[in-house]
Order: structure tokens, then sequence, then C-alpha cells
């Protein structure tokens, strides 16, 4: 695809799964068939967050996602602490870096050996400017198997600033995006967490909605359920960091 045209495409693109789609096959054109990319504003100095708060897209395989999410290794990663420390693009030749000079941990190492059973043994790492202390944004592009980081490496000396472009335009496309999870929240719900946001009562939104006032709880309700949160302010805020409110109806 013309590249002028696959930017306008995914500046364009109207949901996750459209602009997903574009990254993915952007990514796969340049030797890249497997890609993570991970998004929190949950940070802290020892956390990234409940991995159900965070936006993650992935075309790795279950059984990976399953190790190495579920199961914690993302911990350990060493590139996922590159990540954490640093912004840019990083050749996984940094690793055997590390290695050799006896800079990894028994668990980085450990991730390291998981990551080799899985084929995934060659690639680059992006990490994306932050805008807080709390947040950060990387992806992970895993070349096809039967590519060394010898062949990534020439493969990025002559597209790098193309991937990198890519890769930044689709993630400030991305944060503009409604995510969800698992259950995207109703209009209803929108609409009372909206006046929520903006201040108003229960009462107030009854009336502004025509509601009863048990009905706006109700809904309220469902919504914290949805979100997967306590109180209505969580509630609030989560629905905001995932761009679930004030929504056009398309």
């Amino acid at each position: 695809m013309n590249f002028i045209r696959l930017l306008e495409e995914i500046t364009n693109a109207p949901r996750v799964d459209v602009l997903w789609s574009l990254m993915t096959e952007a990514m796969a054109g340049y030797g890249f068939d497997r890609l993570i990319f991970g998004y929190t504003r949950y940070r802290t100095e020892h956390s990234l967050g409940d991995p159900l708060d965070w936006v993650l897209l992935t075309n790795q395989s279950p059984e990976y996602m399953r190790h190495f999410i579920d199961e914690g290794l993302y911990f350990n990663a060493p590139m996922v602490r590159w990540a954490l420390e640093n912004e840019g693009a990083c050749s996984w030749s940094w690793l055997q870096d590390r290695i050799e000079a006896g800079e990894l941990s028994a668990a980085e190492l450990a991730a390291l050996e998981f990551n080799r059973s899985m084929d995934v043994v060659a690639g680059y790492t992006i990490s994306f400017s932050s805008i807080s202390a709390r947040t950060k944004g990387a992806i992970a592009l895993t070349a096809r198997k039967g590519l060394s980081q010898a062949d990534v490496d020439r493969i990025w000396a002559e597209h790098g600033r193309e991937i990198v472009l890519i890769n930044n335009v689709s993630y400030l496309k991305l944060m503009t995006l409604p995510y969800s999870h698992a259950r995207p929240l109703t209009k209803r719900q929108r609409e009372v967490l909206e006046w929520v946001g903006d201040g108003k009562t229960t009462q107030d939104i009854a009336q502004i909605m025509g509601l009863t006032a048990a009905t706006v709880e109700k809904h309220l309700r469902l919504a914290r359920d949805n979100l997967d949160v306590d109180t209505t302010a969580q509630a609030v805020l989560k629905a905001a960091f995932f761009n679930q409110m004030f929504v056009i109806d398309t």
C-alpha cells in the first residue's frame, strides 16, 4: 500500500479493530508478523496495574499470551523493562549485549527462554512517549520465523523511520478510539455517566433524562459492573480513559 494512503487510512480508522488490521498488515509487510501492543494509565513504581485495565492488542497465539500475560512472565521480560525506562525504538540485539555482560537476572533469563521456545527471537520494541508518570504504551514487533536479528536490523536500517512513524501515528489514533475488553457500555449507561461527569446528581439526571431515580441508579450499577469497578467515580474515570463517554453514535 502507498505510504501516504496507509497513513490516511490509519488516521481515518473508525474503530480499534479496523486500525489494528491496518497495523498488523503493514507490519507484516516489513517482516513483523506477530505484534503485542500494550498501554496502561495505572502504572506505579512497582506495577503496571491490573492487566484487565490495560489496552491490549495482539495477534500472538492464545498459548503465548496465556503464559506471557496471564502467568505474569511479562513482568520479568527484559524488553518490557527497557520500554518502561526508555522511549524510542530498540533492537532486540540489546538483549544479547545484556546476556554477555551478565546483567540479566534468573527470572529475566527464564522469560527469554520461554520466548525462544515460542520462536519469539528477533524483533524490535517501540516505547511511545508518555504523557504522565502513570501512563506507558509500547509495542513489541516480532519478526516472522526464519528471520535472524541480523536480518531484522538490516530491515530496520532501510525502513526503520517508516515503521516508527506508522506506529506513532497508529498509537496517537488508538488513544482517541473507544475501547472495551468485554462488554461495552450501552447508550443509557454512557449517558448517565456523562451526566455524572458533568457534576449532576442522581435526582438531576432522573429529571434531565425523564427517568426515575431508581432507574438511573440501575444504569449506574450496570455501568460499574461492565467496567469492573466498585464506585461511580471509578466508572467515570475508566470510561473516560477508554473513550467510552461522549461517543458519537454511528
